[in-house]
């Protein structure tokens, strides 16, 4: 079939670029303003008990959350000043009605907590107007210029103020993103490809992902809530897959040209049945990957999901349609532009190169290769047997973001950092009340136990803890918090910050088997219909892990034990955030398979020919070891960018995947691929009778690159 599809597309060339660069152009109008139409936050689970208790209060009291903290202070006057009471009365009192469910002041309940050691400064707690996250970052947009009129200094802390901070850092950093990338992409492409027509390929894909990814998000939020990560996802992967696509494609057909001078319309039909199958296989794959995080409850992590496959398959759409257009069009001018010093030739390389020698030099000593690579891996990712877990903070933002700064302000001018949680009792009578908080006030750490509000038999209480809100200690307090009986008769939920971490590390626990069981089902089902083994399909998940678990330790070794932070620019903050991993895992399973179906098509096409196990892997780690460097070199450089972002989990997923990408595509792939390819021998391509004769009729194969052989026919009748 996509034979056929190459032959259209070499006969309707005009029209089909025509068409696919006018759908990029209407993409680029839709995607305008993306980012600022996109959520916030998203990293709540409806069903767990800090969600419940939320919507409970909400419904019974209206919102009583701490949602943003105004710090007011002044050099010259203390609070006790009469004038600085009637500033912050005023500015509070100005605050529009709509945007706020309660202000509440030092004035009103005299707690010491809210006031600055030196009496120059007051805390002003203020509780949002709003039903949904957006609400509330609305509300909080709506008072913050009124409050900032003040004669007195403002600043702004808070989980809003640290949402509104992410959301202006993100549209910062994704723009950095882009302008790093770009001219190095350019550069190294220019290097890879020896021309300045060719290596504009893969920027010409690359637009038309990202582009038509963006307004594919647009439309999609006018249906769902899709976090403001979004966008981030589809130029890391949108970019980074248009690039390999764009070199797999190019590469092949610059190989078939050479291979039959003079009839470009053959060369790109064998081109699309060869590199075009492949690029839509690993396309597939990393879709597949990216779908898994669908499964999980949270806004942020579906997001990640629906940003990630539409990157990918619009990416694989243009790679099938418009760059084939262009190199129809193109044909032999498709190395115009030549770099001189660059120059070498284009031909089909020799199977017996400097990639096969490593090749054959590693099946020499397979078991040697195979449990020397994995034993240096398992190092690298040791550190990961040691994690902690947490969620966002205003550590996740720069030192010099207003909210990081005004939280360390609340933290060293007012005392030690204290942590709350919002407990929502339904049904108890004076004295059982009495003495439930009476046992709350004796766990463990707790300092303070009030009541905020009551209406009926349902009363509102906070306690309070010192220390911050995502450390193992105060998940601990929660933890003991809800191990307390609640009174006869009566209902006892734990909300809060840190009721939030606890509840997203046990939604992300019960939804995570079912990720990876989709993942790894999808992986060996496509697999096996790529290569027609049951063995293989293991080993490359097999594979994939030690890359990926690899690049978990490096991670926690900077992020959560806190080395390297001076030089990349970040606060440690002793745990990682709890769905990093998650994403990370989706899309380094996906982009980790693109190399290995691109690798192995090759190796089969050989095995096909040969029946020699070892040639085969030879000639394939020849024929695509300059390619998969290539490409994950471009892909790095993508994936590097992001990691210059000032927002700590952006910035460790960009150093996460640049890690895996390069251990999957240099020490997996060239030694511990062949070594335990050597190691299986046959068995490589097994399969049980009835699974290999039904792939024999129905699988999926590229056809052998044999330059012996006679030119396919273009389908007749196209």
């Amino acid at each position: 079939m996509i034979e056929r599809w190459g032959a259209l597309v070499v006969r309707r060339a005009v029209v089909v670029l025509l068409v696919g660069l006018g759908i990029t152009a209407a993409a680029a109008i839709a995607g305008i303003g993306l980012e600022d139409k996109l959520s916030a936050g998203g990293f709540d689970d409806p069903g767990t008990e800090s969600s419940r208790e939320l919507s409970l209060e909400r419904d019974t009291f209206g919102n009583r959350s701490i949602d943003a903290i105004i710090l007011f202070s002044s050099d010259d006057a203390t609070v006790d000043d009469a004038g600085f009471e009637r500033e912050v009365e005023r500015t509070v009192d100005a605050i529009p009605a709509d945007s706020v469910v309660s202000v509440l002041t030092w004035y009103d309940v005299e707690d010491p907590a809210m006031v600055s050691k030196d009496r120059h400064a007051t805390a002003v707690y203020v509780s949002l107007a709003g039903e949904t996250q957006n609400d509330f970052i609305d509300s909080y947009d709506e008072l913050r210029p009124v409050v900032e009129t003040s004669s007195l200094d403002v600043a702004f802390a808070g989980p809003y103020a640290v949402y509104s901070d992410v959301n202006e850092e993100t549209k910062s950093d994704l723009l950095r993103a882009e302008l790093v990338s770009m001219p190095i992409v350019l550069l190294l492409s220019l290097i890879i490809f020896r021309s300045v027509v060719a290596a504009l390929m893969p920027l010409l894909v690359g637009a038309v992902a990202v582009l038509g990814a963006r307004a594919t998000i647009a439309g999609l939020n006018e249906l769902v809530d899709v976090s403001i990560f979004a966008p981030n996802i589809i130029t890391l992967l949108g970019l980074g897959l248009a690039i390999d696509y764009a070199l797999f494609v190019v590469s092949r057909f610059r190989e078939e040209i050479a291979r039959t001078p003079g009839d470009t319309r053959q060369a790109l039909v064998r081109t699309m049945a060869t590199a075009g199958r492949t690029v839509a296989f690993s396309a597939l794959t990393v879709a597949a990957a990216m779908s898994s995080l669908l499964v999980f409850p949270q806004t942020f992590l579906k997001s990640i999901g629906y940003g990630g496959i539409a990157a990918v398959l619009i990416a694989m759409v243009a790679a099938l349609t418009v760059l084939p257009a262009a190199l129809a069009l193109l044909g032999t001018r498709i190395d115009a532009g030549r770099i001189p010093f660059l120059q070498r030739s284009a031909a089909v390389e020799t199977d017996h190169g400097a990639w096969a020698r490593l090749a054959a030099a590693v099946m020499r000593r397979p078991v040697v290769v195979a449990v020397g690579v994995v034993a240096v891996l398992l190092v690298v990712a040791s550190p990961f047997l040691g994690v902690k877990w947490g969620s966002v903070d205003y550590r996740v933002l720069p030192d010099d973001t207003p909210s990081h700064m005004a939280a360390e302000r609340l933290n060293s001018e007012f005392g030690a950092e204290r942590s709350t949680a919002n407990v929502l009792v339904t049904g108890a009578d004076e004295a059982g009340l009495a003495s439930y908080t009476k046992e709350l006030g004796a766990v463990p750490g707790v300092v303070d136990v009030r009541p905020v509000q009551a209406e009926g038999d349902t009363t509102l209480l906070r306690v309070a803890w010192r220390g911050n809100s995502q450390t193992e200690q105060s998940q601990q307090v929660v933890r003991d918090l809800r191990a307390v009986d609640s009174p006869a008769g009566s209902e006892a939920l734990v909300g809060g910050l840190t009721a939030d971490t606890v509840d997203l590390a046990e939604s992300v626990g019960d939804h995570l088997p079912l990720m990876g069981l989709i993942v790894i089902s999808v992986m060996l089902v496509l697999l096996f219909l790529a290569f027609g083994s049951v063995v293989l399909p293991l080993k490359a998940v097999l594979m994939n892990a030690f890359s990926i678990t690899a690049s978990f330790g490096v991670v926690t070794w900077i992020f959560s034990d806190g080395h390297l932070a001076d030089l990349l620019g970040f606060t440690p903050q002793g745990f990682l955030d709890l769905t990093n991993p998650i994403v990370m895992l989706a899309v380094l399973f996906g982009l980790s398979m693109d190399y290995e179906v691109f690798l192995l098509s090759r190796v089969r096409e050989q095995w096909d020919a040969t029946g020699d196990n070892d040639r085969a892997v030879q000639t394939g780690v020849q024929k695509t070891g300059r390619i998969i460097t290539s490409a994950a070199l471009l892909l790095a450089v993508v994936i590097g960018a992001f990691s210059l972002s000032g927002v700590v989990f952006m910035k460790m997923l960009g150093l996460g995947m640049l890690v895996a990408i390069l251990v999957d595509a240099t020490v997996v792939r060239a030694l511990l691929v062949p070594a335990t390819m050597k190691l299986l021998g046959r068995w490589n391509w097994w399969a049980p009778g009835p699974m290999a004769r039904w792939w024999e009729r129905h699988g999926f194969r590229e056809e052998y690159d044999d330059p012996a052989a006679e030119p396919a026919k273009v389908p007749a009748g196209v």
